[in-house]
């Protein structure tokens, strides 16, 4: 990415960020009784909290260390608590400018009491919430997903494909749950293991020192271990952060189609967002399948599930991705299913299968709400070859 275009995103980032923040501040200060000795206590926290995230990735790349593991650990829960205590500052202040015109809540709503004790009531709801996702996001669901391509494989009259995206390992995902997610996987007896893009979170740092590719190499599938760059891989260093996986057991697709035993093709591309940080641009989809025998089942892996009937119309039959979380945090979902023609979940464009994953990991607050994380059982049966 070229600096100024980093300048800007970054400058509108932090501008957003800081007035989402000092909108909920001066909210919340405003709800403590002046001369309250909470007051002080709470408009240090605040700040503390809200900087945290940022002060963690800063430490971790010039001070990987346990510090800034809680430094970090603490701003990605924040955000969880800014999203949803935003939204709530939000509806309290719209029902006030509501109240306003027609005069609907009593008096006493405005009461500072009352004002402190709604105070403590949301922001204990706020935490519940947060704690409530971040558990969630512990517990992964098993898809399971059966598609018939009618095109045969070979010897190959039905596939186990175990597909995991977006893992994101890095602080918030370390060995623990990398270590389950290669347990689940293997669990599944997959014939094939493809991975759609953002296997590492950005700093490829937290993920030596934590050794995670040691589980990565424990994945045990006999047709092998695939997988595409994302825009994370990207933004942390794509050439280092392939070469990680790869010395691990996991065969990066960039650009590129691997005919596996004759039977079908995998290919993978490179992230959308290679040109905005590499200043170069990806294979068109029709390019990369072009010298493929459309007569033989093709599976695409994407990452982000742009103009999918170009993966149709250029003889894909079975196409991978994630990248949407599905907004991850409630009510973002409705945001990237506006934004997407498949947010999460199944689709079929002509002969084509699409097959849109929620991810595994997660990205910014390790919170999920209003869906789970997943890894996907995909089965597909293929036309019988016909002998003559």
């Amino acid at each position: 990415m070229k600096s100024y275009q980093f300048l800007l995103f970054f400058s509108i980032v932090f501008i957003v960020y800081a007035a989402v923040n000092s909108y909920i501040f001066i909210r919340a200060h405003q709800a403590i009784p002046a001369g309250h000795a909470f007051r002080l206590w709470f408009k240090w926290g605040f700040w503390i909290l809200a900087l945290s995230y940022l002060a963690g990735r800063f430490l971790e790349k010039v001070w990987l260390s346990g510090f800034s593991d809680v430094v970090t650990w603490t701003g990605a829960l924040w955000l969880g608590i800014m999203l949803y205590g935003f939204l709530a500052v939000l509806l309290i202040d719209v029902l006030r400018g509501a109240d306003g015109l027609a005069g609907f809540l009593p008096g006493w709503v405005y009461a500072p009491e009352f004002r402190f004790k709604l105070f403590g009531w949301v922001s204990a709801v706020l935490i519940m919430i947060v704690a409530a996702g971040h558990i969630n996001t512990r517990f992964p669901a098993i898809k399971t997903l059966e598609i018939e391509i009618g095109k045969p494989a070979g010897r190959f009259s039905e596939l186990k494909i175990a597909m995991a995206s977006d893992v994101h390992m890095g602080t918030l995902v370390g060995p623990a749950r990398t270590g389950r997610l290669v347990q689940t996987i293997n669990g599944m007896n997959p014939d094939i293991i493809l991975f759609a893009g953002d296997i590492v979170d950005e700093d490829l740092a937290p993920v030596i020192r934590g050794n995670l590719g040691d589980a990565l190499a424990q994945l045990n599938a006999p047709l092998g271990v695939y997988g595409v760059t994302g825009n994370h891989e990207y933004i942390g260093g794509a050439g280092k952060a392939v070469a990680y996986l790869e010395e691990h057991g996991v065969k990066i697709l960039r650009d590129s189609v691997v005919d596996v035993e004759g039977a079908f093709y995998v290919a993978g591309r490179e992230d959308r967002d290679k040109g905005r940080f590499s200043g170069k641009s990806r294979k068109e989809v029709a390019d990369l399948l072009a010298n493929t025998d459309k007569n033989r089942p093709v599976i695409l892996l994407d990452h982000q599930p742009w103009d999918l009937p170009l993966a149709a119309r250029a003889g894909a039959d079975l196409q991978l991705s994630g990248h949407t979380h599905h907004g991850q945090l409630w009510p973002l979902n409705y945001i990237t299913r506006a934004i997407y023609e498949v947010s999460r979940g199944y689709k079929k464009i002509d002969n084509t299968h699409f097959y849109v994953s929620t991810g595994y990991g997660s990205w910014g607050p390790p919170v999920r709400t209003g869906h789970r994380p997943e890894v996907v059982l995909i089965k597909v049966k293929f036309k019988k070859a016909t002998t003559e």
